[in-house]
């Protein structure tokens, strides 16, 4: 019991310790601050065999608080002129930053730093997902389909250029904010769908992830400065999302598509949320790509069944978001739903301008969508193939069980 205990707090509140620690000592010092917390959780592990404290966060606040001191002691050996820590102000400075308020802070100034633009993408998902999140390199590598030491490299190169370019640890203002949310939402959002479409062979779904990027939103939009109309379009979408996340898989663990997904199973409470944060992003003249997908998932949940849905109300707004985004991933989608409306001339001309090659890993899902556009238009034979090579592309166990369900129904 104490084992998966202290694995959950070490994801919930590692983050928030490294945060408050690099608050105090600076990014320079990370790779210190990251060890003390780990070794923290190590004491932890084998002093609550024995007996396991009432409040295990309390225990691990102080053990942390504890740890500044040894930090300090340690760099205070190579750093001669940091200031004493005894037990004046500055021990004193150092409990107002264990506060709730000033964790929320710290942390925040740990999403800008992570997302920073000077970082790769790929660089900055790892790094956001072990210093924030918690995630060890081999749950790093696992949710995103990486090896470990690719993982550590990304880690290393973060850790590399946050040093060389001295990047400050602080939570952007002016002009220059707008830009830098718009980098943060990004991370959030491929971590998010990371969770909700997972590459992994076993597992489509990883609710953890799912969980984490809706958790960093939400900071995001308990600060004053960074609650824009983008942040709760995003939280609205993935909230949306979220909701039907029970109903994508049947008792037998088998995918289930929008068709034949049970509505009922959908989280109404998360629903009303996302409504709710739907509300507060449309208070605003400017609709990024979050506005039109919440709206577009918004229409699929709206609709009482899936005959119901309304079509061409969601083409609309895959239109707009192609205006914003030219993506053949939008022209796939749209020539989905020419194909749910019937309109199979308007699905031809769509699936026309698309490269396979250019959706990469999902390049399986052009094949899939063919397949139904042969299927739906008679013709059997070019259904087949194209199934054959959608399953040829495919990595995820479920979704290849799914297409070759298809290909069995195709057949009869």
């Amino acid at each position: 019991m104490e084992t998966k205990l202290i694995d959950h707090l070490f994801r919930h509140h590692s983050g928030k310790m490294v945060s408050v620690l690099t608050r105090i000592f600076g990014l320079s010092n990370l790779e210190i601050i990251e060890d003390a917390v780990q070794d923290t959780f190590l004491k932890a592990s084998i002093s609550w065999r024995k007996q396991q404290p009432e409040n295990p966060e309390a225990w691990l606040t102080q053990a942390a608080k504890n740890r500044v001191l040894d930090i300090f002691r340690k760099l205070k050996t190579t750093h001669k002129h940091l200031p004493e820590l005894k037990n004046g102000t500055q021990t004193i400075a150092i409990n107002d930053l264990f506060l709730d308020s000033e964790i929320e802070d710290a942390q925040l100034r740990m999403i800008f730093t992570a997302c920073h633009p000077k970082l790769e993408l790929k660089d900055q998902i790892a790094f956001a997902l072990k210093t924030i999140s918690g995630f060890s390199a081999k749950e790093i590598a696992s949710a995103l389909l990486t090896k470990e030491e690719t993982i550590k490299k990304r880690l290393l190169r973060a850790r590399k250029v946050i040093k060389t370019k001295n990047l400050a640890f602080k939570i952007p203002q002016g002009n220059e904010l707008p830009e830098r949310i718009e980098s943060v939402l990004n991370v959030i959002y491929l971590i998010f769908n990371e969770g909700f479409h997972s590459n992994k062979k076993d597992i489509l779904i990883q609710k953890e992830l799912c969980g984490e990027a809706i958790r960093l939103c939400k900071m995001l939009l308990k600060n004053k400065y960074t609650k824009t109309s983008d942040v709760y379009a995003l939280f609205a979408l993935m909230c949306f999302h979220s909701a039907r996340l029970d109903a994508k898989i049947n008792t037998e663990n088998e995918l289930l598509d929008l068709k034949t997904q049970d509505r009922n199973k959908w989280s109404f409470p998360l629903i009303q949320l996302g409504n709710a944060m739907m509300n507060k992003a449309v208070e605003t003249e400017n609709f990024s790509r979050y506005h039109y997908e919440a709206a577009i998932v918004g229409e699929h949940i709206k609709a009482p069944s899936f005959e119901q849905t309304n079509w061409d109300k969601i083409l609309d707004w895959y239109k707009c978001l192609y205006q914003l985004n030219p993506t053949p991933s939008y022209l796939l989608t749209m020539a989905v739903v020419c194909l749910q409306s019937e309109n199979y001339i308007k699905a031809n001309y769509y699936f026309e301008q698309i490269n396979p090659d250019d959706l990469a890993q999902r390049a399986y899902l052009f094949y899939g969508a063919k397949a139904d556009y042969f299927n739906k238009t008679n013709n059997k034979k070019e259904a087949l193939k194209a199934i054959d090579l959608a399953l040829e592309k495919v990595t995820n166990k479920l979704e290849k069980e799914f297409l070759e369900k298809k290909k069995r129904m195709f057949k009869n």
